[in-house]
């Protein structure tokens, strides 16, 4: 463990309380937590997903406009938790799963990632759970609940424990963000 990664695990915790709470810290945690999840991930093989990060920092300011209703609402008031529209349900699975071959084949070819299946998979996955966490919607924390074990396997393999340890974490506050945003998108 690095004091890097120790310092990224930290910022996370208080990163996924700020998710689950909705609340306006929130995006810049993510921004400064996509900061160091960059330099934890490129040291540590695990390519895809240290690009993903990159990928998340510009989510997080795209984030930020939409949940403040700068970007998408006429009235600019703060977005509220709502449902992912189920016309975009196939578009989703459909993303997932193209960019889920996508990567992983990219990786294999450039034999540069330690792990490309579970890298390219996971970040397949998160690309479309951010998009689908900067419009608030609570089906974002099931796909979460599906990227957590695989980042938890990739961390440990690559012996980034606190960040293994960290991803657990996130794993359980998925379960209750699932509950409490659901439950706020139907009120």
């Amino acid at each position: 463990m690095t004091i890097v990664e120790i310092i990224g695990a930290i910022i996370g915790l208080a990163y996924i309380v700020s998710e689950y709470r909705a609340d306006r810290w929130f995006w810049p945690l993510s921004l400064i937590m996509s900061a160091f999840y960059i330099i934890i991930d490129f040291t540590s093989g695990i390519y895809a997903n240290g690009a993903i990060c990159c990928y998340n920092f510009i989510m997080s300011i795209y984030g930020i406009l939409v949940w403040r209703g700068i970007l998408g609402r006429k009235d600019k008031t703060e977005r509220p938790i709502s449902s992912c529209p189920a016309r975009l349900w196939p578009w989703i699975i459909l993303s997932v799963a193209v960019l889920s071959v996508l990567l992983s084949l990219l990786l294999n070819k450039l034999d540069e990632s330690q792990y490309p299946w579970l890298d390219g998979v996971s970040s397949a996955l998160t690309i479309v759970a951010m998009y689908m966490l900067a419009h608030k919607w609570w089906q974002q924390w099931i796909l979460w609940a599906v990227v957590e074990p695989l980042m938890i396997v990739l961390f440990f393999l690559t012996g980034n424990y606190a960040s293994a340890l960290l991803y657990v974490v996130f794993e359980v506050f998925c379960f209750m963000g699932i509950v409490k945003w659901r439950r706020e998108a139907e009120a």
